[in-house]
């Protein structure tokens, strides 16, 4: 049986996760959400279908939001979920995602996991050390080989909730998304930019034009920060903090992929 598994990531742990289930499942297929957005409706037809993602403030990603709303699921035999995180929201980006399905495409998640990745919001914190980044992949890794042999055997996984975090979602994730398209507008490009390019040929939402040899940011962000992250020369921030803050990519993600998550 194919899967297809569509992912969003903006510094590589959502795709790392893909790739790693991938190699592991076989007859898989790896589809960037990025790459689709524009598409009316999205059908992957019979097999198993899955969707990887970072939790935003124990929520979806805007794009995936919208990604849930356009798939066509009728014909697929097996729906899972992975959602990747620093922190907590587990419970909270899963209901929120069976219950779009369940809303638009008519059936919702047959399984939904969680795996704990290096935290990177370098608008509020400094991504872990390396030397803590190393644990977090060795259980990520465990935890990855789990939610596999799951998905392979196409076993049902009921769908945690938290009332408790419900309610923070409530609060605080409806806040978020309330203004997250035009959250560039806090970020800003020093003299040390090279004119490369990196920012816009990696940006998800395709939300970088250069413009005179520096980025110019169009106002439909979805604030996962690779273009602060990814920049070979630190030279876009988002205020004072993010300067004394270290930039995170997955490490077994290289660039080069990342420029593939529009096409």
């Amino acid at each position: 049986m194919e899967t297809v598994i569509y992912y969003f990531t903006g510094t590589g742990n959502s795709l790392a996760v893909a790739k790693k289930i991938a190699a592991a499942a076989g007859d898989c297929r790896i589809v960037s959400i990025a790459s689709v957005k524009d598409m009316e409706e999205i059908n992957p037809g019979k097999g198993r279908v899955g969707i990887i993602c970072p939790v935003y403030f124990l929520g979806l990603p805007a794009m995936v939001g919208s990604f849930a709303r356009r798939i066509n699921l009728s014909q697929s035999q097996y729906v899972f979920a992975v959602v990747t995180l620093g922190g907590f929201g587990v419970s909270t980006s899963l209901q929120q995602l069976d219950d779009i399905l369940k809303e638009h495409s008519h059936r919702g998640l047959d399984a939904g996991f969680g795996v704990k990745m290096p935290g990177n919001y370098v608008l509020m914190y400094s991504p872990p050390s390396e030397e803590k980044q190393k644990g977090i992949f060795i259980t990520a890794d465990k935890k990855i080989s789990d939610i596999t042999g799951k998905i392979s055997r196409s076993e049902q996984e009921k769908i945690p909730r938290s009332f408790f975090l419900r309610l923070l979602y409530n609060h605080f994730y409806i806040k978020h998304i309330s203004h997250i398209h035009d959250a560039d507008r806090h970020f800003t490009v020093s003299d040390r930019c090279t004119s490369c390019g990196t920012c816009a040929a990696i940006c998800p939402a395709d939300n970088i034009v250069i413009l005179e040899g520096k980025p110019v940011w169009k106002h439909q962000c979805e604030l996962c920060c690779g273009c602060i992250h990814i920049c070979p020369v630190k030279a876009i921030q988002a205020g004072k903090e993010t300067e004394k803050r270290a930039r995170y990519r997955n490490p077994s993600i290289r660039v080069e992929e990342l420029k593939q998550n529009q096409k």
